[in-house]
């Protein structure tokens, strides 16, 4: 059996820098209203966004030598997805680790656990996206796989798709359906754009919508 797989194939570069660009729910529902994470998943700070390709490791619970594993094997631009058991009461990452990715260049981690070291987390601008916070630390004694599906915040993550981050949420997208999401995303903020457009041009929601008809169907009533 092998624990760590090295060789996996990543995300285009290029769809993940386009991917970048767009924020998660614009993602989320540009993709037919797929690939979010649990929205318990929550950055360390508001400020933190991420983009990268899932390179996935199974930790047991309040264990995290395999996450050390993972941080060793990691390319740069990877987002470490971290599937531990949904453990809140453990801090499996912190500010130690976080240099180690920094210098190698990691984009990121997803984990379902614990945190800690928030404070030095946000300092070193080290995106991290986690269950939880907390202070209690782990132990080092259960081996398990990198780079085989997971299942983190409801979603199963397959390495290689994209990771996307930031202050919404989660979402991911497929390796294999990137450059759909790419264009179905712009799409998307093109249309917004338009709808801003119109507001601002007097029109109203109902108008720009196109709801006029819906909720006469639906027997709404006015006073006008």
């Amino acid at each position: 059996m092998v624990h760590v797989k090295t060789k996996i194939e990543r995300a285009d570069a290029a769809h993940v820098a386009a991917l970048a660009k767009f924020g998660t729910a614009t993602i989320h529902e540009a993709q037919g209203r797929l690939g979010a994470l649990s929205s318990r998943l929550k950055p360390v700070d508001r400020s933190m966004s991420l983009c990268g390709t899932a390179f996935t490791v199974k930790c047991a619970p309040r264990d995290n030598i395999m996450l050390q594993v993972a941080i060793s094997y990691a390319k740069p631009g990877d987002v470490i997805v971290v599937s531990a058991g949904e453990y809140e009461e453990a801090g499996s990452f912190g500010d130690v680790l976080a240099n180690a990715c920094l210098a190698k260049g990691i984009a990121g981690l997803v984990t379902d656990t614990g945190v800690r070291d928030t404070a030095e987390l946000i300092k070193l601008g080290f995106p991290v996206f986690s269950l939880s916070t907390c202070i209690k630390g782990t132990v080092k004694e259960t081996i398990g796989n990198v780079n085989d599906p997971v299942v983190v915040g409801d979603e199963i993550i397959y390495p290689g798709d994209i990771i996307r981050g930031d202050a919404d949420g989660l979402v991911v997208v497929r390796r294999e359906h990137a450059a759909y999401a790419v264009q179905k995303s712009q799409e998307r903020e093109d249309a917004e754009a338009g709808y801003i457009a119109a507001y601002k041009a007097g029109k109203s929601v109902i108008e720009v919508s196109n709801l006029a008809g819906v909720l006469a169907a639906k027997g709404l009533t006015t006073d006008e």
